[in-house]
């Protein structure tokens, strides 16, 4: 097995925001995303938070799952460790869904060069 096999998206310029996460091919429905990202999600208090310096607690608002009213951030093990799962962007009208156990999988066919997006509210408050 080669590095590339099942690749199926890459990080790119977003036309929503920033960086987003691109099809380099097409993707049919349905499509399980990701399926080698082992990366176990960590759950952190907020109120670890206190101390850190502005640019470290960006990290929690940008790239976190928020649970409890915003008391709880789900990260990876590492910020180190970001997937392309984590720099998917919102849309009210995902291409993208999530089961409980924060497994990816395409909803409808997503054409090469098509952002993929996930509704964050369907995974984080």
């Amino acid at each position: 097995m080669l590095p590339h096999d099942k690749v199926l998206t890459r990080l790119g310029i977003s036309k929503i925001h920033g960086i987003g996460v691109i099809a380099i091919t097409d993707i049919e429905g349905g499509t399980p995303l990701f399926e080698y990202d082992n990366t176990d999600v960590v759950w952190v208090n907020a109120s670890e938070l206190a101390g850190m310096s502005e640019k470290q607690k960006r990290f929690y608002e940008d790239f976190c799952i928020a649970k409890d009213g915003g008391k709880l951030y789900g990260c990876p093990p590492s910020f180190n460790q970001l997937t392309m799962a984590w720099y998917m962007n919102h849309s009210d009208s995902p291409n993208v869904e999530v089961d409980e156990d924060y497994n990816f999988r395409t909803r409808d066919k997503i054409n090469d060069g098509e952002e993929l997006t996930i509704d964050y509210s369907s995974f984080s408050e």
